[in-house]
């Protein structure tokens, strides 16, 4: 009943992340109920691209930047923990990816940083944001819309553990 209540809460837009209850979601975003919290082991086929939430490996992906692609079963793992998953084309210009990188790096979120980077083939756009039902695509880094994505779900309750660990899991980031 609460996973219900929470889908159904970040479906109207008033669940905030790190922002404040109420605060509202950036213009373009995609926000859907997505209520499977299952653990599961081998690959998920998911309905979006990159995942938005769903069934996922029972152990998190490690929050940072990575150079690589990264396995989608943690990533939403790390999605329910509030993080969000910043994936950019392979092609991205180098000078986009650094954007991106430092973006990343200077946002914490208190403790933890609650964010992934990672490049990801066949995204819809140059740079999609994903937070736990929800959505962002963006052609470009300094779009501001992504600062308020982030400000929007980091750490937030959209995926019905708050503040879940974002260290400890799998994965090595190179920042």
């Amino acid at each position: 009943m609460l996973v219900v209540a929470v889908g159904a809460a970040t479906t109207l837009g008033i669940v905030g992340g790190s922002g404040t209850l109420g605060s509202s979601v950036p213009t373009g975003t995609a926000v859907f109920t997505e209520s499977d919290h299952q653990h599961v082991t081998g690959n998920v086929q998911y309905d979006r691209t990159p995942p938005a939430g769903g069934a996922h490996n029972a152990i998190w992906l490690n929050c940072g930047v990575y150079g690589d692609p990264v396995p989608n079963v943690n990533a939403v793992h790390s999605l329910e923990h509030g993080a969000v998953w910043i994936t950019y084309r392979p092609d991205l210009p180098a000078t986009s990816v650094s954007q991106l990188r430092e973006f990343v790096e200077t946002h914490d979120d208190g403790a933890q940083r609650y964010l992934i980077l990672s490049p990801y083939a066949g995204i819809p756009s140059p740079i999609v944001a994903s937070a736990w039902g929800a959505q962002l695509q963006l052609s470009s880094p300094s779009d501001p819309r992504l600062a308020a994505f982030v400000a929007h779900y980091q750490g937030g309750a959209q995926g019905g553990e708050p503040r879940g660990e974002c260290t400890g899991g799998t994965g090595t980031p190179i920042a």
